[in-house]
């Protein structure tokens, strides 16, 4: 290859699918093409658009190298799937897997072949708007969900029809932004960087990510373009990692306004050295690759590693065998199947929230129900935050109308009453003459699809608008209401939860999202979600997560020299693992294979330690039930989480039905890392607390020695 061809493979640009102004870019994608100075396209869809790009590349540039075409494919191509925090919800990698796979078929058919996902960033931010794409707080869930969903995405073999590479993104640090701004600094230590940031990275390395994108973040001053200590030091040698890195949009370019880049020849060599396999959109590497080459800021060495690491996933892709793609292949709607497949993920990612005096679910024999709120009859928010081609092409089903189909015998009114946003109240009375006159209410609030998301971040996470004067008004009523809450984050809901009898966090539910949550209202899904994230009293209180470390004086209710605040009550509004069902459940007989074992073999992985816990559901109907395993190290040299989570199982039980569930516990479970670069994982003797229990409030617990 010359060094032209090298940079070429190098770079990315994107795709302008509409004609006009962007044609120009497109020309200039098509002539690179076609002299073999590109590498891949992004956001061309379409098998005959894909097909004919492809063409310049295979059949007129000299080397005859396929281009690569991606796409961000988070939660579902043209059958949405609820929003990934909702899938976190699920605490169910099998629904996970279900959108990966459907996403997967339907976005390969369209000539895609790279996914920018899954978002393996923990976050413990809720006013940052990517969350919306995460698993939520906690490293273990992330990490579980993020294997799952490459797994999902790339099967066995990502070169096989209807398969697509994924791309663990955003690397690393991404979640943790200074005031919960988009792109802001991250500073974070090496200790925090190894135990909460990297799990989920970790895991799907270990289940065979495709590829891997760096963060728009700092990393502790560095830029995460720049920073070789992650990109290199961790990611290829520590991890093992050997596919390639992408770097974000424009991100390589950035580094000229972060400040550590004078021009763009310095991004370039800053960020390939770094361990920036493939620039995003902005043309640094191959404006100025091939004059930083010859002058020795750019080593000879590194960029044959990074055009090898990009030619061995096209191996593997299977694109030179197979560049084109089936144009009489391309899926035209979302099929029957994977209708169902959405509604049924949507329903198992609903979070009972609070349910007093068992306000649901309802009877489907009810008379007159009214259905009012500025999303009740929603269409398109519901998709949520980058919901893919489909969300323009297929409505989604609305909440009054799962309603309708759920209680067909029944009068169904509906009345807006407001908007999301906006201080209009002139519809409000509409909207509470409309519940007066009926047996119950569904009250549908929450945020619009934009308002989470990239770029989406908000200050005040409470409801938009007048919708909580909605709330109070309804609850002045006197009629039994639910309130659901369509949503991309965690909200602060303190003033919806002291008006509402009961409350249903339905996230952005997706294509079937009212069907689901009509599913859940009625009875026919017995709601089993629970909380990937915990959700604050107030916005003051963030950042509040379940896995804090304690203080030198932890709270304590009578004593104001504690920490606390005066103004709020101490604690979240709802817990982290949180979630009601319509039947009830016990935990007992909490035990462990051994109460004493061997740091040394723990550390060195001949010896594990099994938890296991009876679960019973004492209700009167069957449902599911999310168990969660917590530990805490209660002494070590490094002050520890008061609980981390090491174990999650959903199940489901009949009526008076119980089973033993169990957990093996490891070094990973047991140990942490220190501060050292080298990123030591050290595990102590001492004493363990092992908690069991339906949240991270758990209470049932033992106690597990390492000596």
């Amino acid at each position: 290859m010359t060094v032209e061809e090298k940079f070429g493979q190098l770079q990315q640009l994107t795709w302008n699918p509409d004609t006009g102004p962007g044609e120009g870019q497109n020309e200039k994608a098509r002539e690179a093409a076609a002299e073999g100075r590109l590498g891949s396209v992004l956001n061309i869809t379409g098998a005959e658009e894909c097909n004919e790009l492809q063409r310049y590349a295979v059949e007129e540039s000299r080397l005859g190298i396929p281009l690569v075409f991606g796409l961000d494919v988070i939660h579902g191509f043209l059958t949405t799937f609820p929003v990934p925090l909702a899938q976190g919800a699920s605490f169910d990698p099998g629904v996970v897997t279900a959108d990966a796979e459907v996403s997967a078929r339907e976005a390969a058919s369209w000539g895609v072949h790279w996914t920018f996902a899954p978002m393996a960033d923990v976050s413990r931010e809720p006013r940052w708007g990517r969350i919306a794409e995460g698993s939520g707080e906690d490293p273990y869930l992330t990490a579980e969900l993020t294997a799952a969903k490459v797994r999902g995405y790339q099967g066995e073999d990502y070169s096989e029809k209807g398969r697509l590479a994924a791309c663990a993104k955003h690397f690393v640090g991404y979640g943790f932004p200074e005031g919960g701004r988009d792109y802001n600094t991250v500073d974070i230590s090496e200790r925090r960087l190894r135990d909460i940031a990297l799990p989920p990275f970790k895991a799907a390395v270990d289940a065979g990510v495709a590829t891997v994108m760096a963060s728009f973040n700092t990393v502790n001053g560095v830029p995460a373009h720049a920073n070789r200590h992650t990109l290199t030091g961790i990611l290829h040698e520590d991890l093992g990692f050997d596919g390639f890195v992408v770097g974000d949009y424009n991100g390589v370019q950035e580094l000229i306004p972060h400040g550590v880049a004078a021009d763009g020849a310095d991004a370039a060599a800053l960020a390939l050295g770094a361990g920036v396999d493939m620039e995003m959109v902005s043309t640094t590497y191959a404006d100025n690759g091939p004059e930083l080459l010859k002058s020795g800021r750019i080593d000879r060495q590194r960029l044959d590693d990074a055009v090898t690491r990009i030619l061995r996933v096209k191996v593997r892709m299977g694109l030179f065998e197979n560049p084109y793609t089936d144009e009489d292949g391309q899926i035209a709607e979302p099929t029957a199947a994977a209708r169902r497949n959405a509604r049924e993920a949507a329903a198992r990612c609903a979070v009972l929230l609070k349910n007093d005096d068992a306000t649901l679910p309802f009877g489907k024999d009810l008379s007159r129900l009214a259905v009012v709120g500025p999303l009740g009859d929603d269409t398109q928010e519901l998709h949520g935050t980058w919901a893919g081609p489909g969300a323009g092409k297929f409505p989604a089903v609305s909440v009054l109308e799962g309603v309708r189909k759920a209680a067909p015998d029944a009068k169904v009114t509906f009345a807006r009453g407001c908007d999301v946003t906006g201080e209009e109240t002139g519809g409000l009375s509409k909207a509470v003459a409309a519940v007066r006159s009926a047996d119950a209410a569904v009250v549908v609030v929450g945020e619009k699809a934009s308002h989470s998301g990239e770029a989406a971040c908000r200050s005040d996470i409470t409801l938009p608008g007048v919708q909580e004067e909605l709330i109070r008004r309804v609850a002045k009523t006197g009629k039994p209401f639910v309130v659901v809450v369509l949503a991309g984050r965690p909200l602060v809901l303190s003033g919806v939860v002291g008006h509402a009898p009961a409350v249903l966090a339905g996230w952005h539910p997706g294509l079937e999202g009212g069907n689901a949550v009509a599913d859940v209202l009625f009875g026919d899904v017995n709601p089993g979600g629970r909380l990937p994230v915990t959700f604050p009293r107030a916005v003051g209180q963030v950042a509040e997560y379940y896995a804090h470390e304690n203080t030198g004086r932890p709270y304590e209710a009578d004593n104001k020299y504690t920490s606390k605040y005066l103004d709020l009550a101490h604690g979240p509004l709802f817990p982290f693992g949180h979630g009601l069902s319509y039947t009830a459940f016990a935990y007992s007989r909490l035990t462990l294979s051994e109460q004493s074992v061997s740091a040394r073999s723990v550390r060195d992985g001949s010896a594990t330690v099994r938890a296991s816990v009876t679960v019973e559901n004492t209700g009167s109907r069957k449902g599911d039930e999310v168990v969660q395993l917590y530990i805490r190290d209660k002494v070590a040299s490094i002050a520890q989480p008061v609980r981390r989570l090491r174990g999650f199982e959903r199940i489901t039980l009949d009526a008076g039905e119980s089973r033993t569930v169990s957990f093996e516990l490891g070094a990973a479970d047991l140990g942490f890392h220190t501060n050292d670069p080298s990123g030591e994982l050290l595990v102590e003797p001492g004493e363990f607390g092992v908690y069991a229990g339906g949240s991270s409030e758990a209470e049932l617990h033992t106690t597990l020695t390492l000596t």
